[in-house]
C-alpha cells in the first residue's frame, strides 16, 4: 500500500509499504478515508527529534473497518470510525483514571503511545491507505454512516480535543478572559473551544495574518501579531491588566520576536521558553496556565545546550510570586472525543473551518513543505488516500 515515509530532514516520500494485518484478537484494520498532517509531525520532519528514516507518519486517522479481530465485540466490517492519536489499553491505572495519553501498557518504558510518532511505540502511522487499530473496542470511536461531517470528524483524532484540552488544563470557565499563544491548528481549536465554553474575551497571538484572521472570524478573538510589538503589553493595553487564563499552543520551537534571523522561521530566532514566560507575564496573579504545546526531553536542533536536554529558562520565580497554577501534558483524547463528536452531530460545533486543504495522499511531500514554511492560507491539511 502507499504511505508517507520519512526519509530524512525535511524529506518525505509516498512509497509502497507492507499492509497492516490483524496481530491480536483485539485489533481491527481500517481503510483510511481521511488522515491529517499535524504540526507535531513537523518536529520529526524538520529533524528536531530522534525519528529514524523509514517511519510512516500519521497520528490523526479515520476510516472504514475492513477486518475485525476475533475478540472485538463492538465493531464490525463497514463501521466508520475515528481513532484518537493516543494508543491506549483501557485497563491500566492511568487509562482507568482517564489518562489515556499516558497508558503504561502500550509502550514499555514510556507512558503513552501513538501512531506514527517517534518514541511512541511500534504503531505504524495512518498517512497511508490502511491502518491497524489495537485495542479497537477501546480506541475506535464509532461515527454515523456515510460521509457527512468528514472534515470535522477527522479533527476528533487530535486537534479539536487537544485545543479543548488546553482550555481544560487552564480551568477555563464561562466569563473568563483568556490569551492563547499560537494560531496554528491547535491554537485555533483552543480559541474555538474557549468561544464554545463562553469565554468573555479571547486573545490569540501569532504572526501569520491569515491565521489571525481565522481566529477573529470564527472565534470572536482579538488578534495579536507579536511581530508588531510585545504581545504581553498589547494584551494588557487592550484588557487593562492580566487575563484570567492562558494557553500555550506553540511548544518548544517558539519564535522570539526580539531575536533576528535570515527569515521569519530561522532557528536562530528560537527561544523554547518564550511562550511560557510570556504567559506568566500575561496571566493575572492566581490565574491558570494550560500547556498542551509540545515540549521534549531531547532536541537535536536546539538553540543551546540546555534546551537540547529539554531544560528551559522559565521565570519560575515570577510564577511563584504570582501564585499561578499550570497544567501540562498531551491530550487524553478519549476524555473529550465522544462529547465533541455529539456536538458536531447536533450542529453545536463545526470545527471544519480550520481545514484549508484536502488533497490526495500523493501530494503529501508538497504539502509538508508548504505547511513547514507556514505559507499564508495553509492551516490544516487533510490527506485522502
Amino acid at each position: 500500500m502507499n504511505a508517507v515515509v520519512y526519509k530524512g530532514e525535511r524529506e518525505v516520500a509516498v512509497e509502497d509499504v507492507e499492509q497492516p494485518q490483524i496481530e491480536h484478537p483485539n485489533d481491527v484494520v481500517i481503510d483510511i478515508t481521511t488522515t491529517c498532517i499535524c504540526g507535531s509531525d513537523l518536529h520529526m520532519y524538520e529533524g528536531r527529534t530522534a525519528a529514524e528514516p523509514g517511519i510512516v507518519f500519521g497520528h490523526e486517522n479515520m476510516g472504514i473497518v475492513t477486518e475485525v479481530g476475533d475478540a472485538v465485540s463492538s465493531l464490525e466490517v463497514g463501521d466508520r470510525v475515528v481513532a484518537p492519536f493516543n494508543v491506549a489499553c483501557g485497563f491500566c491505572e492511568n487509562c482507568e483514571n482517564g489518562y489515556t495519553g499516558f497508558c503504561t501498557n502500550v509502550n514499555p518504558g514510556f507512558a503513552g503511545g501513538a501512531y506514527g510518532y517517534v518514541a511512541m511505540g511500534p504503531y505504524q502511522g495512518g498517512q497511508a491507505e490502511q491502518l491497524r487499530i489495537p485495542y479497537a473496542d477501546f480506541n475506535a470511536l464509532k461515527l454515523p454512516d456515510g460521509d457527512e461531517h468528514e472534515d470535522s470528524f477527522a479533527l476528533l483524532a487530535d486537534i479539536f480535543p487537544t485545543g479543548w484540552h488546553g482550555t481544560e488544563l487552564a480551568n477555563l470557565q464561562s466569563g473568563d478572559s483568556v490569551a492563547i499563544y499560537g494560531a496554528g491548528p491547535v491554537g485555533l481549536m483552543a480559541a474555538y473551544s474557549a468561544k464554545l465554553k463562553g469565554a468573555a474575551e479571547i486573545y490569540v497571538v501569532d504572526r501569520v495574518p491569515s491565521r489571525l484572521e481565522l481566529a477573529e472570524e470564527h472565534c470572536d478573538a482579538t488578534p495579536i501579531n507579536f511581530e508588531e510589538g510585545d504581545p504581553v503589553e498589547q494584551i494588557k493595553d487592550l484588557h487593562g491588566g492580566g487575563v484570567d487564563k492562558g494557553v500555550d499552543a506553540v511548544g518548544y520551537q517558539a519564535i522570539d520576536p526580539d531575536k533576528e534571523g535570515d527569515d521569519a522561521y530561522d532557528p536562530a530566532r528560537e527561544n523554547p521558553a518564550v511562550v511560557i514566560n510570556n504567559l506568566i507575564r500575561t496571566v493575572r496573579p492566581t490565574g491558570e496556565l494550560g500547556i498542551p504545546g509540545l515540549y521534549v526531553p531531547d532536541d537535536p536542533g536546539a538553540p543551546d545546550d540546555m534546551a537540547a536536554q529539554g531544560r528551559l529558562g522559565i521565570d519560575f520565580g515570577l510564577l511563584f510570586e504570582k501564585g499561578q497554577a499550570l497544567g501540562t501534558g498531551q491530550c487524553n483524547v478519549k476524555e473529550y472525543n465522544r462529547e465533541l463528536r455529539d456536538m458536531i452531530i447536533e450542529g453545536r460545533a463545526d470545527p471544519s473551518w480550520v481545514v484549508s486543504h484536502r488533497v490526495d495522499l500523493e501530494d503529501a511531500p508538497e504539502m509538508y513543505e508548504k505547511f513547514d514554511n507556514r505559507e499564508e492560507g495553509v492551516t490544516k491539511v487533510l490527506l485522502e488516500p
